[in-house]
């Protein structure tokens, strides 16, 4: 009797077994690696004050963002001129509620162009810089 239940006892754990394989063969197999990376073809922003623009030059690819901080002046207090609107746009910033953004300026196509920022605080110079654009 001893024989059998240890008998009992190693059928049923090869049938355990060759069942586990077995099931395991059904799983799906990993996927594999995306051809494109997880985020699409989306491009980072470029962070800049308004302080260090002025008479610089900016590159871009095309859908990039260039985020300008204004420091101690208000966000939407700046309006924005672009010399060549095929090459980027300007974006004001906004104020006020419970969300605020810089402004900016978006590149949408390869070039370059001029870019005038006013602040209606008065008193401040323009703001001029340049914007190169290339494509991705």
């Amino acid at each position: 009797m001893r024989l059998t239940r240890t008998f009992a006892a190693v059928v049923i754990t090869v049938a355990a077994s060759a069942l586990a394989v077995g099931l395991s063969g059904c799983a799906a197999s990993p996927a594999e690696a995306p051809t494109t990376p997880i985020g699409g073809d989306i491009v980072a922003p470029v962070t800049m004050s308004a302080d260090d623009l002025q008479g610089g030059s900016v590159d871009l690819v095309v859908g990039q963002v260039l985020n300008i901080t204004t420091g101690d002046l208000a966000t939407d207090s700046y309006s924005g001129e672009v010399a060549d609107t095929a090459v980027a746009t300007f974006v004001e910033g906004t104020s006020g509620g419970s969300v605020e953004t810089n402004p900016g300026v978006t590149a949408v196509g390869p070039g370059e162009t001029e870019v005038t920022m006013t602040n209606e605080a008065g008193g401040i110079q323009p703001l001029t810089f340049t914007v190169v654009v290339t494509a991705k």
